[in-house]
């Protein structure tokens, strides 16, 4: 008995004085209101000013709280992008040791990894996409050429639109949700990479390798992208998985591609119908026809 009252809830000094205010502010207005006969109504009318004055200042110094660390995030940012920009550039420009002559697991490729690692983290979705075209351009991940992978990085949701990335290694890569809308990724080793819900609208896939990635022994995973309007000629779809990805009007493919993907459950085909209807349209039973 005496635990359970030594846990009984107290009030707090903080709001023992707010309830003595409150009681007191009430009293006080009740023997105005008595000795000049104000109502209730002419009580509400009269606080209702100051209180839409007081609610507004509140509501503008939260948006201004907001705005202000808004604007602290995106300087941050822009501070941390440069400050690797200029980190790599003097890596690069070494006239002893330049950086994209490195090859991993040496020193110097591992430390550009671990910048380039750091900073994709710390980046949003347009400056991730600036870091990708960075390191590509340097050269610094061309595939049979690369200094270092971005298998363990995080490009998600990278803005990486009407990019030229031709040749570019990203094996193992997380971009789901990336934008890669409209890019030019002829010849790319996309092998594992992660692409679930990647945008790839109208996106050059022109002899890309979505196949299964040496180190993990998986498949690029496409489940739920939108390719359509992509360009597929020769694209190596082998184990793929593409699981309710919208292929519609894609242009360039064969039979023969969709039979190589693992999965084309759900997916959208070409023509609009979904596989399950492609399927049976083309009268095959789906016997190495990709369906899982």
């Amino acid at each position: 008995m005496a635990e359970q009252q030594q846990h009984r809830w107290r009030p707090t000094r903080g709001q023992v004085l707010w309830t003595l205010a409150i009681v007191a502010f009430l009293t006080v207005a009740v023997l105005i209101g008595y000795l000049y006969s104000i109502t209730l109504w002419d009580w509400i009318k009269l606080l209702i000013v100051p209180a839409v004055i007081a609610g507004g200042g509140l509501w503008f110094n939260a948006q201004q709280r907001e705005r202000e660390q808004w604007i602290a995030n995106e300087r941050a940012q822009d501070e941390a992008l440069q400050a690797y920009v200029d980190g790599m550039s003097q890596l690069l420009a070494d006239k002893d040791r330049p950086l994209h002559r490195a090859r991993s697991p040496e020193p110097l490729s591992t430390v550009a990894w671990a910048r380039t690692k750091t900073v994709l983290r710390r980046m949003d979705a347009p400056r991730r996409g600036i870091v990708v075209r960075f390191v590509y351009e340097s050269r610094l991940i061309y595939k049979g050429k690369r200094v270092f992978d971005l298998a363990e990085a995080s490009v998600r949701g990278a803005d990486l639109r009407d990019s030229w990335l031709e040749d570019i290694d990203l094996e193992g890569t997380d971009l789901c949700g990336a934008n890669l809308c409209g890019a030019h990724l002829c010849r790319a080793n996309l092998r594992g990479a992660k692409l679930r819900g990647a945008k790839l609208r109208e996106a050059d896939l022109t002899k890309v390798d979505l196949g299964v990635a040496k180190e993990t022994n998986q498949a690029a995973d496409l489940t739920g992208a939108d390719l359509s309007g992509a360009y597929l000629e020769e694209a190596y779809l082998e184990e793929a998985d593409l699981s309710r990805a919208d292929l519609r009007e894609a242009k360039g493919w064969t039979a023969e591609q969709w039979r190589e993907a693992s999965s084309l459950k759900g997916a959208t085909m070409p023509n609009g119908q979904k596989y399950e209807d492609w399927i049976k349209s083309r009268g095959e039973d789906g016997e190495n026809s990709g369906s899982s």
